[in-house]
């Protein structure tokens, strides 16, 4: 064993003062014990774990399919259909209505189908909606802050900024309520979420725009206090990408048809005409040609999630799985929650940091390293963090990721933390 540890010399050994020289075939007792105590004091490297996560989907966005999905459940007979075929037209407003009801939307409320995922819909509000009121932006993470350049940078509209580093929240107590206000609910690149939306005036003359993305179907969202929302169908409960959802109050549809931005809008932004809302959008008739497979697919998450016990389900199965992770983060000494609060930490996109961070070059490396273990495992598929974030992990917990899988991942993350060092 020792011998083969120990490749041999190709020149002469000549003797150290005081000691003789081994034979090539007979290590020394000196070298013999030498080598032990070396093996004994090296720390030995965690053994792969078992079980593998059965589903090792733990991405982000687009994030894993609901429990039980295959391309077989997909109703194919609006495929190959115009969408604005009697078929296709009926398909889209059924996954309109079955959307409202799932997220126990206020009646009055509209919900439509628009371009461009989550950014459509969020950008679709600003540029339609800003500009008669003050406006107030609140960011915490990338996705905050993309919507502050736009609003500044874009618009040119003169706004009160709020920012917080990653981890944190902004002030959200001293808000005007004259003023519109446009938030995340859920920071999927920092997992900072807002405790819940007290701090918006119930009695409030601006508007309230809100990115829900990574928050509907897994956080309980009073509604009654967001005049906008936004969310796509890849986040939560698993869809495909390239739609997004726009949420409507009767003060939103208002200020549209009274107060109408004063800017050209191109096309995929427009939602009045003539003064009125274009009602269609909000019925299944869509401003562009929507992916009809996507459609299908996403009746096939709302199936499931009626199926488990809808809303209430939903958000039940998200916190389980915060909270699964959550106990393997308590137990580990290299990684922490980047939101330190519980009571702004997300359950769904899961923001870890490492815990030594002295050398962010180095944990940037770590990160890269470690997710190329896992995923060379199948034990874990898009965990890194985001770009801009700190080095660490993310892992998404939202409803279709089942919480066994989480906890088979703790110790894959362990082994992935020792095996990249």
């Amino acid at each position: 064993m020792f011998r083969a540890a120990l490749p041999m010399p190709i020149w002469p050994l000549e003797p150290g003062a005081g000691h003789a020289v081994p034979t090539r075939r007979v290590l020394s007792a000196r070298r013999v014990d030498l080598n032990q105590a070396s093996a004994a004091g090296a720390r030995e490297r965690r053994p792969k774990p078992r079980p593998l996560p059965q589903r090792p989907h733990f991405s982000s966005g687009p994030c894993a399919k609901p429990p039980g999905w295959h391309p077989g459940l997909i109703d194919t007979r609006s495929l190959g259909r115009s969408h604005r075929s009697a078929l296709g037209k009926a398909r889209l407003q059924e996954a309109i209505e079955r959307t409202h009801a799932l997220l126990e939307l206020p009646r009055d409320y509209r919900l439509g189908i628009v371009p461009a995922s989550d950014t459509g819909a969020v950008e679709m509000a600003l540029w339609a909606l800003l500009g008669p009121r003050p406006v107030t932006m609140l960011a915490w993470e990338s996705f905050g802050q993309g919507w502050v350049t736009d609003v500044v940078k874009q618009l040119r509209l003169e706004a009160d900024v709020r920012t917080a580093p990653y981890g944190e929240l902004p002030d959200l107590q001293t808000i005007d309520p004259a003023s519109d206000v446009v938030f995340t609910w859920n920071g999927t690149t920092s997992g900072v979420r807002v405790p819940n939306a007290q701090w918006i005036d119930e009695h409030r003359s601006g508007l309230s725009i809100c990115d829900a993305t990574s928050g509907a179907f897994a956080q309980d969202i009073d509604w009654r206090r967001i005049d906008v929302g936004t969310f796509s169908w890849q986040k939560a409960l698993g869809g495909e990408g390239g739609q997004g959802m726009l949420v409507l109050s009767p003060r939103a549809v208002e200020r549209l048809e009274r107060q109408p931005a004063g800017r050209p809008l191109p096309k995929i932004f427009r939602l009045t005409k003539s003064g009125a809302l274009i009602e269609g959008i909000f019925k299944g008739e869509t401003i562009n040609t929507p992916s009809l497979l996507a459609v299908e697919d996403w009746l096939v998450a709302l199936d499931w999630a009626e199926r488990i016990g809808g809303l209430e389900a939903l958000i039940a199965r998200a916190d389980a799985n915060a909270a699964a992770l959550d106990r393997w983060v308590s137990g580990a000494d290299w990684i922490e929650h980047l939101a330190a609060d519980p009571a702004i930490r997300s359950n769904t996109s899961v923001c870890l940091q490492f815990a030594d961070r002295t050398d962010e070059e180095a944990n940037q490396a770590r990160q890269k390293a470690m997710v190329k273990l896992l995923e060379a495992e199948e034990a874990a598929f898009d965990v890194g963090a985001y770009r801009d974030a700190p080095p660490g992990l993310r892992i998404w917990c939202g409803a279709t990721v089942d919480t066994a899988d989480v906890e088979a991942l703790g110790p894959w993350l362990d082994w992935a933390w020792e095996a990249s060092a």
